[in-house]
Parts: C-alpha cells; structure tokens; sequence
C-alpha cells in the first residue's frame, strides 16, 4: 500500500464505524497507525524493563574496569619500586633502632636520676626532692614521669633545664612553676618541674 492510498484509506475512517471486536475488517490506515503505535509502546517497554538495566549495568562495569586499571597502575608503580621501598624499610628500622637507644631500660632509671641530680648540684642547686611518679603505659613506649623540686638562683635553674634538655637519654621537661622561696630573698627561687623519660615497650610493640 501507497502512502497516497493511506491517506484516501484515512481520510475515510469513521471512528463511529468501527468495530474494536473485529480488528480485521478495520481499514489499512487505520490499522497501520495502530501497528505503529504498539512498535513504539513495544521499543519504549523494551528500553525500560530491558535495555535500562542493561545500560546501567554497563556503566558499573565500565566504573568497575576504571577502579582496576588504577589499582593495577598502583600495584605496578609499588612492584616496580620494590626493592626502593625495601631500602627504605631498612633505613627506618634503623633509625627506629637508634631511637630506641635513646630509651632507658630499667635497669637504667637510677642512672639516669643519678645523672639529673649530679646535673642540678653542679649548676648551683639544692634538691628538695626528686621523685619517681607512676609509670604510664602506651602503645610503644612507656612515660615515667619524675617530680623535681629544687631551689636556688634564675641562672642556675636556666643552666640546669639546659644540661638536662643535652642529655643522650630522651626527657622531656614539664608543667614546671617557679615561685621565689621567701618575700625577703627573691633571688632565690624555686622551681616544681615534671620531666618525663621514656622506655620501649615491649609487649606493645610486638
């Protein structure tokens, strides 16, 4: 059939003339637009139900080979600078080696308070006391914290904070005040100071 018949055939539809229970005596035009129109509900219903998830499925997989060429790049990148990364495993445990000489042992400690009094005496201080406070417990390493309380002038306080800060050992110094030891003599000070040394912790560590 023509397009010009289609046209006549159209033209001459009476939609009051037909008859939906017979679909084979309806007219040609009639029957073509009808064909067409379910054509395209057919490929509209396809698309959603079939071909949206489809495509949806494509773009994840497309995402998907995106992540792993990445993840490939990088583990190429890593493998290719393997033996870069071993050395510098090697500098680390090093460096992490002689750190942890810088942590007194236990058997170190007295040494160690021993070295701090010494220092005080020889930079012109007086010792009311040195104490070993509790010991705290981290992950690598653990803080003993030693209360000192001394006395004498603001330069001798400064050359012993100096000599303990050049100590080989780690210890680090703390919430320290300095009050003047009496109203009459304020050249005379006092000073209340928290220093903290460290040791490796071993259980941690492992």
């Amino acid at each position: 059939m023509s397009m010009s018949q289609i046209k006549d055939s159209f033209r001459k539809i009476d939609i009051n003339n037909i008859d939906f229970n017979n679909v084979g005596v309806w007219p040609g035009a009639l029957k073509f637009i009808v064909g067409l129109l379910l054509f395209i509900a057919l490929l509209f219903a396809g698309y959603h139900f079939h071909l949206k998830d489809m495509k949806a499925s494509l773009e994840q997989t497309e995402a998907r080979e995106v992540a792993l060429r990445q993840d490939f790049t990088d583990k190429s990148f890593r493998a290719a600078n393997l033996e870069a990364y071993k050395e510098q495993l090697i500098e680390i445990e090093e460096r992490f080696g002689a750190l942890l000489k810088q942590l007194p042992s236990d058997t170190e400690v007295p040494g160690l308070l021993e070295d701090i009094t010494q220092m005080g005496l020889n930079s012109g201080l007086e010792f009311e006391s040195i104490t070993l406070q509790p010991e705290s417990a981290q992950q690598f390493y653990i803080e003993l914290p030693i209360r000192i309380v001394v006395q004498g002038s603001y330069h001798d306080i400064a050359t012993f904070v100096s000599s303990v800060s050049g100590l080989p050992r780690i210890v680090t110094l703390h919430d320290f005040d300095i009050v003047p030891v009496t109203e009459g003599n304020p050249d005379l000070l006092k000073m209340n100071i928290l220093a903290r040394t460290y040791r490796y912790n071993e259980a941690g560590g492992q």
